[in-house]
């Protein structure tokens, strides 16, 4: 038994996959760090709770936990590690969302810390921010992430925060000359690493401190409200800091380790690190991954709502799809849409399909070992999700019985019983093609010459084997296209079945759809298209 584990270390030392390499960067870190034997190792993953969680909050969890996961492996699980999952809730509400209701409500409280922004959607929660962070926690909980939830508001006036604080006021001046540079002259004229909370509104205020005082711990400012000077300590939650000092003060106070962000904030992380020096502390390891698209392009908001949701992938896959897709090359730009979401299903299951017969080191780079912390679970699925789409596409079929009726002429032996996964995914693609393939699909009339190669397919499949295999029949449609004018150019005989055929421009391969549709349907199906009868008849205008 101790030559496997000999042959599974040295794997895991020379594993390619990009959380192992993170989780190396992580440990000469920690080398290089004068408690870095003793200390607790802390991830961390921040929200802003502004606008409702969405998919790319989720993307830093799930990919802290993979780094996290991998450095405990990497590490033999000799240190101790946490996973912050940190809210900016007292932040102050800067614009109303589009994609909530009682905006006018909203509207009335801009300026005020979100925790202090009553709840539009009910009275459920004291707050804006307490059902947004609600909402992500019941996702993070429901998909299992080891996790420890820490709120703003909560770290600033308990005084987690205020050692920092003061640090930050005896550093004020140095914290200044590194940001300055970086403003305008109107914003320079009024900028202050503190924003107090206005004792009048509840408001918080940038407005610039007319003295200050690091042994006191307290700052002094004309209140806007009432135009009376104020002076209040900068601990116990009366201020907050700005968004760059901010994030250096949590990194000292929590001594962070590591922590992911999109590439809009590279100027931010090298501001914050300097100035996380300067309050005495280490800045963390940073991963920056790219944004993802929208349909169009363009850059996800939380504001505005577009991109996908977590609720909305998981109406049509499973979690564990979502987290493959955050898997995938962290650091490209890629379209996060509907339209991935039946190709990302199927490259989980191919790769959980490979993970029993493969070698320790091909394991430790297969995703699924970092999706499942290294424990993928078994499974046999003789069906693809493709696949079983374009079968509910053929078969109009509008619920599970009807599909597995298909699906055990293929796989006798197959029971929803048996074959969770697949009886999960037979849902999933009865949901996908009722939102998004059914509406879109247009049929076409064939041409002359794939009329004569589609009729030939027909009788081809009626002299097949009766027990022709997925290939056999693969070779079939084959030799009907070769035969009838395709020969060059197959990419176009196969085009032209997926558009007469199936109403779309792409599809399963085809002789895998044969054999689980059945040959007797597929010649029915051909024969309905010849006569024109899958083209959907125009409506004509009124005159």
């Amino acid at each position: 038994m101790a030559q496997p584990k000999k042959a599974a270390l040295a794997a895991v030392q020379s594993a390619r996959a990009w959380p192992f390499e993170e989780a190396r960067r992580l440990v000469k870190r920690l080398e290089n760090l004068r408690d870095g034997g003793t200390k607790p190792v802390v991830f961390e993953t921040g929200y802003g709770p502004s606008g409702l969680p969405h998919i790319g909050t989720f993307g830093e969890v799930a990919r802290t936990s993979m780094v996290r996961h991998a450095f405990e492996v990497l590490t033999g699980g000799r240190r101790k590690t946490r996973l912050v999952c940190f809210s900016d809730d007292m932040d102050g509400l800067r614009k109303v969302p589009d994609n909530v209701p009682n905006r006018d409500m909203l509207a009335a409280h801009i300026g005020k810390p979100l925790t202090s922004v009553p709840d539009p959607f009910s009275n459920e929660y004291p707050s804006f921010a307490a059902h947004n962070n609600a909402r992500l926690r019941r996702f993070l909980d429901c998909f299992g992430f080891d996790y420890e939830f820490l709120s703003a508001t909560e770290c600033y006036k308990a005084g987690v925060f205020d050692a920092s604080l003061i640090r930050m006021l005896e550093a004020y001046d140095e914290v200044m000359d590194i940001i300055l540079p970086t403003l305008g002259p109107e914003r320079r004229a009024t900028y202050s690493p503190f924003l107090p909370i206005s004792p009048t509104s509840g408001k918080v205020l940038q407005v610039p401190m007319l003295e200050r005082d690091a042994k006191r711990g307290t700052i002094v400012y004309v209140d806007p409200d009432s135009g009376g000077r104020v002076e209040t300590l900068v601990t116990g939650g009366r201020v907050k800091c700005q968004w760059k000092a901010d994030w250096a003060m949590r990194w000292t106070a929590l001594e962070v380790d590591y922590e992911m962000c999109g590439k809009d904030l590279i100027d931010s992380v090298t501001l914050s690190s300097r100035i996380c020096r300067a309050l005495g502390g280490t800045p963390p390891e940073n991963f920056i991954y790219e944004l993802f698209l929208d349909e169009a392009g363009g850059k996800i908001s939380k504001s505005k709502g577009n991109g996908l949701t977590v609720d909305e992938w998981l109406t049509y896959a499973s979690p564990e799809s979502l987290a493959l897709f955050m898997y995938q090359k962290p650091k490209a730009a890629k379209k996060l849409y509907f339209d991935v979401i039946p190709k990302t299903v199927d490259e989980y299951l191919v790769h959980l399909a490979k993970y029993p017969a493969e070698d320790a080191q091909a394991k430790f780079d297969n995703p699924v070992w970092h999706i499942h912390a290294g424990a993928p679970p078994h499974t046999d699925l003789p069906i693809s999700f493709a696949l079983l789409l374009n079968l509910v596409s053929v078969s109009n079929a509008e619920n599970k019985a009807t599909l597995w009726g298909f699906i055990r002429k293929y796989a006798p032996q197959a029971t929803p019983e048996k074959h969770p996964l697949l009886d999960q995914l037979v849902g999933y693609a009865l949901c996908y093609y009722r939102d998004f393939v059914k509406p879109a699909k247009t049929y076409r009339l064939p041409t002359e010459p794939e009329g004569a190669a589609l009729a030939a397919l027909a009788d081809a499949l009626g002299k097949a084997s009766p027990g022709a295999n997925a290939e056999q029949l693969q070779n079939i449609v084959y030799e009907a296209g070769k035969s009838h004018g395709f020969a060059d150019n197959l990419r176009l005989w196969f085009g032209a079945i997926y558009e007469v055929l199936l109403g779309q421009s792409q599809g399963p391969r085809f002789g895998g759809f044969v054999e689980l549709y059945g040959v007797d349907n597929t010649r029915a199906l051909i024969a309905r298209a010849l006569n024109g009868e899958l083209v959907r008849p125009r409506k004509v205008a009124a005159r």
